[in-house]
């Protein structure tokens, strides 16, 4: 027994350093692709058209689309070749910034589009395979952790190396997206994954739209009808701190030449938040989920809801859509500034590390439906965010997603379905 806990431990953590350098090379990539874009825009001399928001939005739409595919994909594969051929789409998509041509920028957003599908499908699906009722709090935790060092690593490159520049070199760019593809390649092939650790005991095998129609009748069911307004909450806040919040500092004219370098500083401390928030829920999470999971739901929601308050007082109000330099009710503080970044990556720590723990625990046999459907509601809200985000002052924005917060916690006080202990639930 000592020996498979090693295995399966060891497993989470090797799938989290995985993740962790494959997203490092993904999100600093993403950070520096605005400025890529402008920058082979200005050198091509008109050959070159690609448009940042349009890679974005397909790749957003291909992501949600692509969940419904991900669960034969990997009941066909497997998880860790699924999760390989996911990667090996995100180190396309970085490669093709080499030499940025149009045609390469959409097709490589498609391709990393459906490698996020398949590839985190394939990731709940191995965090399942290697938990049980005692463990799975604890290698969420853990996981969420690992993978959280990316946004940290990320950033911390973006502030030091790039400088938060407006203008990349040709020469700049090959050495930058060299080292990105390097760190993104990496797979570790000693993940063992022994059947015998599978707490999915069942042996039939489905069609492809047999695992699509189930999908659509875990869908249906009351207890991930009622999980989706939380889940849809964390696509929402998802797009506030990984998009709207910078924009909203770097727009800050209060904040004059700091405001750039505030940028990098603010993605740092979100990752801080995040990779505590991870290590405490998940190396305590005995501990911390002695008196059930939505205490650390309400947690999240607390400082989340602070963190809203501080920003609405601390910044103007169209910083989220234009330079401002209005009135704010208290004088912009950078210092104000990055505690909210704190507060938002540690809230959302509390939301994501509980979801990834119940979603394990309720839906053992359906580990790869139940993770699929997570990312779609995630990835759909995340896009209607994106979207209104381009049009909605801060105040209405912090409107819906106060009012989506208050829905998703109030269904973890109010029903307790994540905190039976013999809870167990199979699609029919």
């Amino acid at each position: 027994m000592a020996a498979e806990c090693d295995i399966r431990l060891y497993n989470i953590v090797m799938l989290g350093i995985a993740f962790m350098l494959l997203f490092t090379a993904f999100q600093t990539s993403s950070m520096a692709e605005q400025s890529v874009i402008s920058s082979a825009k200005a050198d091509s001399k008109g050959t070159f058209n690609g448009d940042g928001y349009t890679s974005l939005c397909i790749i957003y739409v291909v992501f949600s689309l692509g969940n419904w595919i991900a669960p034969p994909v990997v009941d066909a594969i497997g998880p860790k070749i699924t999760m390989l051929i996911g990667a090996v789409m995100y180190c396309l998509f970085i490669l093709q910034f080499l030499k940025p041509m149009t045609w390469a920028l959409y097709l490589g957003s498609v391709l990393v589009g459906f490698g996020a599908a398949i590839l985190w499908t394939a990731q709940g699906n191995f965090l399942t395979i290697n938990s049980d009722s005692d463990t799975v709090a604890r290698n969420s935790g853990i996981f969420w952790a690992l993978l959280q060092c990316s946004l940290l690593f990320g950033n911390i490159y973006s502030y030091f190396v790039l400088k938060g520049s407006a203008n990349i070199t040709s020469g700049e760019r090959t050495k930058l997206f060299t080292a990105l593809s390097g760190a993104a390649n990496h797979q570790d092939p000693s993940l063992n994954i022994d059947p015998s650790l599978n707490i999915d005991k069942t042996d039939k095998k489905e069609s492809p739209l047999q695992s699509i129609v189930r999908s659509f009748h875990l869908l249906k069911t009351r207890e991930m009808l009622l999980l989706s307004v939380a889940i849809a909450y964390t696509g929402i806040e998802l797009t506030f701190f990984s998009g709207v919040y910078g924009t909203c500092i770097s727009n800050n004219a209060h904040f004059g030449d700091e405001a750039k370098g505030l940028l990098g500083i603010s993605g740092m401390f979100i990752g801080v938040g995040e990779i505590l928030g991870g290590g405490i829920f998940g190396l305590f999470g005995k501990r911390t989920n002695r008196h059930g999971r939505d205490p650390i739901v309400v947690l999240g929601y607390i400082l989340h809801m602070a963190s809203f308050f501080l920003i609405f007082i601390n910044l103007p109000s169209e910083s989220s859509l234009k330079l401002s330099d209005e009135a704010t009710y208290l004088t912009s503080n950078k210092y104000i500034a990055i505690l909210c970044s704190f507060l938002l990556g540690f809230g959302d720590s509390s939301f994501n590390t509980q979801l990834y723990s119940i979603l394990g625990f309720m839906f053992p046999e359906d580990s790869s439906p139940a993770f699929a459907l997570f990312k779609f509601v995630q990835s759909i809200a995340a896009a209607a965010a994106f979207f209104y985000s381009d049009y909605l002052i801060l105040q209405w924005q912090f409107g819906v997603a106060i009012r989506q917060s208050e829905k998703g916690t109030r269904l973890f006080e109010n029903y307790k379905l994540w905190n039976h202990g013999n809870y167990t639930y199979i699609v029919p």
